[in-house]
């Protein structure tokens, strides 16, 4: 059957026109944020918890017996090194002073004659006046009387110490804490229960842990070069519990050698002045200890740097032909905004930190600068006028 003209015109048509709708458009090369990488200077500081610890703190206790007859600090001031916090009744101990010394009196007249007797007589052994006997007893008894005069002497010093005692001093300054007796309390020499407490808050001691792994990493990454020691004493920086900075700087004043082995940590003790007492022994505080200096840093920004799906750091970077690459990284720690990178970015890399949805490996697209949103956080490819 022939089929009109004016049929097949149209189905030439109809067939044009489908041709035309199998051939999509090119996908426009897409745009994408980077960060040049650049080596940077930077320097390293790690954030430990801990807890303050009193500088010096003296547990008072008495040195004699007896009663209190009067307490002569107010709970909770400061006190001078040798003030008198306690008065124990001294009139026990002044009789016992009085009675040592008229012993000491007694023995030191004695003496004298006790010497005489054993010179005359040692002089009569001498010429058969008297016996050898009589020479040895009268030596006797003068060396009796030495021994007993260094008693006397002995008794009296310890009179005297235990009288000096019946006034309680602080062997410190500081602060006082609670009481724990009254006045009429009865106490004991050296007992166990202290009579109060006085603490040197200025300075104070910051006492915090770190992990010996972590202080494995920071010798090899000293042993490898990557990393120098700062100069002089490190500075340290100390956050409240409350989040808020701490206005003074403290220092590192040693690194305890043992490790824990229930935690797994050591002990690093911090130094703060503390002149308005902010800090008080027991808070807990988080403090920013400089480790070292790494003047070639790599530092990512975060939102760049993401996880695959066994949770290993990755990146997307823009190579020299402008084709999406990704890499595996190691990351040492955050450091504000941006990530320390060890391994997997190197200088001149273009690290692709907007428009991540967009891109996949082997794609080709098109770099534009990053801008950072006014919240730093955000970001947005620059645009074309």
């Amino acid at each position: 059957m022939k089929i009109p003209g004016r049929l097949s015109a149209g189905a030439s048509c109809v067939w044009l026109l489908m041709g035309c709708r199998t051939a999509p458009p090119p996908r426009p090369v897409p745009e994408v944020g980077i960060q040049v990488l650049q080596p940077e200077k930077a320097v390293l500081t790690s954030e430990l918890p801990g807890r303050t610890a009193p500088y010096r703190v003296a547990e008072i206790r008495p040195q004699v017996n007896g009663l209190v007859q009067q307490r002569l600090f107010e709970e909770g001031s400061e006190v001078k090194a040798g003030s008198v916090l306690y008065q124990l009744e001294p009139t026990p101990y002044q009789a016992a002073l009085g009675q040592a010394e008229a012993a000491l009196k007694a023995a030191e007249a004695n003496l004298p004659a006790s010497q005489s007797r054993a010179e005359r007589t040692r002089r009569l052994a001498e010429s058969h006046a008297v016996g050898q006997q009589d020479a040895d007893e009268a030596q006797a008894a003068f060396l009796t009387a030495q021994a007993s005069l260094a008693s006397a002497r002995a008794a009296v010093d310890n009179a005297k110490f235990n009288l000096a005692n019946t006034p309680i001093k602080a062997p410190i300054s500081g602060r006082t804490g609670l009481s724990s007796v009254t006045v009429g309390a009865l106490v004991t020499a050296y007992q166990p229960v202290f009579l109060t407490t006085v603490q040197q808050l200025d300075p104070i001691y910051v006492d915090v842990t770190q992990s010996s792994s972590d202080l494995l990493r920071l010798r090899r990454r000293m042993e490898g070069g990557h990393l120098r020691s700062s100069d002089g004493a490190k500075k340290v920086k100390l956050l409240l519990e409350d989040g808020t900075r701490y206005p003074l700087e403290g220092r590192l004043q040693f690194r305890d050698v043992t490790v824990d082995p229930a935690t797994g940590a050591v002990t690093l003790r911090l130094v703060f002045p503390n002149p308005d007492h902010v800090l008080l022994p027991g808070m807990f505080v988080r403090a920013v200890v400089e480790e070292g200096i790494d003047e070639q840093a790599i530092l990512a920004l975060q939102q760049g740097v993401s996880r695959n799906t066994k949770g290993d750091p990755i990146a997307w970077v823009l190579n020299a032909a402008d084709k999406v690459e990704q890499r595996a990284l190691t990351v040492d720690k955050a450091m504000g905004d941006r990530w320390l990178v060890t391994s997997g970015l190197a200088a001149g890399d273009r690290l692709i930190v907007e428009g991540l949805q967009k891109v996949r490996p082997g794609l080709t697209a098109k770099a534009v600068p990053f801008v950072p949103g006014p919240q730093g956080g955000q970001a947005a490819p620059a645009k074309k006028d």
